[in-house]
C-alpha cells in the first residue's frame, strides 16, 4: 500500500531530479507554485492531503519522466540511485577534446563522481566556476547534463557553439534555425543565436544546490 509519505517523497526527489524546488516543479508543470509547498500536503484539520493524479502526470511531462521512472522514486529507501559520471570544471568545457560534436563525453581528463542516477549512460556533471548564473547557480555548484534528453521551453540547458563559448541559460524558443535563450542572471542580456552557430544543447537534469 502505498502511504502519503511516499508519495510526496517522490514528488520531492522528481523535483530535485530535475534541478528544481517543489514549487519550481508545480510552475514548471504549469500549476500553482504553491501547489506541492510542505504547508499544502496537510490540511488545516490536521488531515493529509493527497496530491491529485493531474498534478503528478503534469509533473511527468514537464520533466520528461516516465511513470515507472517515477514509481522507482516511490520505492525508493531514502537514498537515490547513483552512477559514476565524469566531471569537469565549466571553465574548461569549452576546451577542445572533452566534447563530440553532438555534445557527448569523450577523451580523456575526466575525473568521475557519484550522482543520482539520471537514466542516461552519456550524462556528465559541469562544476560552476564565479557567479554569473545567480541566483539560479552558485560558484561550486555541479550541475548534472544529459545530452540525450529531449529539451523544451522552460528547461535549463548547457549551449556550446562552434567558436568554444560555453552558456548556461533556460530555453525560451528553439527553431530549426534559430534558437532563444533566457539568462538566468537578470544582470545579464538574453542570447538569441542562429542554430547555424550552435553545437551542441544539452538538458540540465539536476543540481547539488
Amino acid at each position: 500500500m502505498l502511504t502519503h509519505a511516499q508519495i510526496w517523497a517522490a514528488i520531492d526527489r522528481l523535483a530535485a531530479r530535475a534541478g528544481l524546488s517543489p514549487s519550481g516543479l508545480a510552475k514548471k508543470a504549469g500549476l500553482d507554485p504553491t501547489t506541492f509547498n510542505k504547508s499544502k500536503r496537510v490540511t488545516p484539520d490536521g488531515r493529509a492531503r493527497w496530491p491529485s493524479t493531474e498534478s503528478v502526470a503534469k509533473s511527468l511531462a514537464a520533466t520528461s519522466t516516465t511513470v515507472n521512472e517515477f514509481v522507482s522514486l516511490i520505492t525508493d529507501t531514502g537514498r537515490a540511485a547513483v552512477q559514476a559520471v565524469p566531471l569537469i570544471g565549466f571553465a574548461e568545457a569549452g576546451a577542445g577534446g572533452y566534447f563530440d560534436d553532438g555534445g557527448f563525453p569523450v577523451g580523456k581528463g575526466w575525473e568521475e563522481i557519484a550522482f543520482p542516477a539520471v537514466n542516461d549512460e552519456h550524462a556528465y556533471a559541469l562544476e560552476i566556476s564565479g557567479d554569473s548564473m545567480k541566483p539560479a547557480y552558485r560558484d561550486g555548484d555541479v550541475i548534472i547534463v544529459s545530452p540525450a534528453a529531449p529539451t523544451r521551453r522552460g528547461d535549463r540547458v548547457v549551449v556550446k557553439t562552434k567558436r568554444g563559448e560555453v552558456m548556461v541559460k533556460e530555453l525560451r524558443r528553439k527553431t530549426t534555425k534559430s534558437i532563444e535563450l533566457k539568462s538566468l542572471n537578470a544582470e545579464h542580456q538574453d542570447r538569441t543565436l542562429q542554430m547555424s552557430d550552435v553545437l551542441w544543447v544539452a538538458r540540465i537534469m539536476w543540481a547539488s544546490q
